[in-house]
């Protein structure tokens, strides 16, 4: 039996023709984040390491999923969509990449969702990171707002 979370997972795949090509896999998920991975060979560039295109994606993807899986938990149907986003390279990538994302450090679910019932469209802040090999410092950070917007 699938959770929630795998067949979300399934769904990108299927419908995103990129996520497909990444080879995207759930790697973990739980009420407070969701972290999708991807190995390395189909995410390559030049140089080696993990491609920038892919580490973003895959951010703004985990991001997305994040924000998708509560509505669906709580029984909305939105369209959800980044509408901006700000990311930081701060380390190459050489092995399979995985990007981690949380609700942003002012974020509330509450409040989201008071909005969305209220005017039928709300938007929430999401931190993704890739970890790299120094605990303290991630490989790239993507700060981004999610807008949902309810279906008519």
């Amino acid at each position: 039996m699938s959770t929630p979370a795998q067949t979300l997972i399934q769904f990108i795949r299927d419908e995103i023709p990129l996520a497909h090509s990444m080879d995207l896999q759930l790697h973990s998920h739980d009420d407070s984040h969701i972290a999708i991975a991807a190995p390395l060979t189909p995410n390559i560039n030049d140089k080696g390491c993990a491609f920038g295109g892919s580490l973003v994606s895959l951010m703004t993807l985990s991001g997305w999923s994040l924000v998708e899986l509560e509505l669906r938990k709580r029984g909305f149907d939105c369209d959800v969509f980044v509408a901006e986003s700000t990311v930081h390279y701060l380390a190459p990538v050489w092995e399979d990449l995985l990007s981690e994302a949380r609700l942003g450090p002012h974020a509330d679910w509450n409040a989201f969702f008071h909005t969305l019932n209220a005017r039928g469209r709300a938007r929430i802040e999401v931190a993704c990171q890739v970890p790299s090999e120094n605990p303290d410092k991630p490989a790239a950070t993507l700060s981004a707002r999610f807008v949902a917007k309810r279906r008519d």
